[in-house]
């Protein structure tokens, strides 16, 4: 998985080896909010790219039902995971896994999951990265298994405003084959991969959600 340059993907040392991100703090309610009435209310959860281990932390928290996996792949993130795990209820996050999601075959190793995780992470990697993690994301779920997807995405192929056309361009100054996926394509690519698209919500800040369920013909 392509890592993010400092000035997109921001997080700051905190105490011990806890990083400190904050746009995860900023949206950590809004995506509770987003999971408290679309996520599954028991079962494993695989988070992919944890990243500090914020939000696994408040979901934990908040989501008795669920167990949580998160998953990264530095040794930085990992520790910080961790750490912050450690604010949870204890059994409800499972020691860190270091996966590269992006990798093909990882959901032979790592599957049954009633739900797998994914935030700000697709418009940062390429297109082609993007579509093996969707692909291995629906082979990783369980039967009825749901795949929530956030971030920002275009809608018919445009930015929803300045600021996002901006931030698209400073991606894609620095990795030319990352950028906002559309949200065309995103539908496409799960049908493809064997996932249905149940709900689509309109987040804060321009962002999307995407919910889906592993179809039938897959289980």
């Amino acid at each position: 998985m392509t890592d993010t340059p400092p000035r997109i993907s921001v997080a700051h040392k905190g105490a011990g080896a806890r990083l400190h991100a904050p746009a995860a703090e900023r949206n950590a309610d809004a995506l509770l909010d987003l999971l408290r009435a679309h996520a599954p209310a028991s079962g494993t959860a695989l988070e992919i790219a944890s990243g500090t281990g914020q939000h696994v932390t408040h979901f934990a928290t908040h989501l008795p039902g669920l167990t949580w996996q998160p998953s990264d792949i530095t040794d930085d993130r990992l520790a910080s995971i961790a750490a912050w795990s450690t604010d949870a209820p204890k059994g409800a996050i499972l020691p860190p896994l270091r996966l590269d999601a992006t990798q093909a075959g990882w959901s032979g190793t790592h599957k049954g999951f009633a739900l797998v995780l994914l935030v700000n992470l697709l418009h940062l990697i390429p297109t082609d990265a993007a579509r093996t993690l969707i692909a291995e994301a629906a082979q990783a779920l369980a039967p009825d298994g749901r795949f929530i997807v956030y971030g920002p995405f275009l809608r018919d192929g445009k930015a929803t405003s300045d600021g996002d056309a901006r931030f698209d361009a400073a991606i894609r100054a620095d990795h030319p084959e990352a950028g906002y996926k559309n949200d065309a394509d995103m539908v496409r690519w799960s049908g493809e991969s064997g996932l249905d698209v149940i709900a689509r919500i309109e987040m804060p800040a321009n962002n999307l959600a995407l919910v889906m369920v592993r179809s039938q013909e897959t289980s």
